[in-house]
C-alpha cells in the first residue's frame, strides 16, 4: 500500500480536469486500487492511498491520471507503508484532563466541586 501525495497549480486548467480526475479515482476505488483520497485543507494538493505492488505501479498511477496528463500537477511524493492489522478488540483509553468545564458531571456532581466518598 502507498501514500501518494500530489501537489498542482492553482490555474484554472486543474479546476476544469478535475472531473476526469475523480472519475478515474472513483472508478479505481470500485476496483480496489484506490482505499481513499482527498483534497489537502488548502486545496494546494490531495492524498491518495492505493494497493499496489511497487513503486513503478505508482508511477503508472500517476502517468495516467489527468491532472499530470493536462500539465496541472506539479510534483507527486509516494511513500511504502505496511498497514498493522486491525485490532480484534475496541482498546479502552482514559484520559484525564486538568481543565474541568462548567457542565456537571455524569454523577450530578458540579463541576470542581468533590463526589461524595462511597
Amino acid at each position: 500500500m502507498w501514500i501518494v501525495e500530489l501537489a498542482f497549480t492553482s490555474a484554472p486548467e486543474r479546476l476544469a480536469a478535475r472531473p476526469a480526475h475523480r472519475e478515474r479515482l472513483t472508478g479505481l476505488h470500485r476496483e480496489g486500487v484506490v482505499r481513499m483520497a482527498g483534497p489537502l485543507a488548502d486545496d494546494s494538493g490531495a492524498l491518495i492511498v492505493v494497493d499496489v505492488t511497487d513503486r513503478a505501479a505508482v508511477q503508472g498511477f500517476l502517468a495516467a491520471d489527468p491532472y499530470f496528463t493536462r500539465g496541472v500537477g506539479t510534483g507527486a511524493k509516494a511513500c511504502h507503508t505496511a498497514p498493522a492489522p486491525l485490532i480484534e478488540r475496541p482498546v479502552r483509553v482514559h484520559v484525564r484532563s486538568p481543565v474541568r468545564s462548567a457542565c456537571r458531571h455524569r454523577h450530578g456532581t458540579p463541576a470542581g466541586a468533590r463526589r461524595p466518598a462511597r
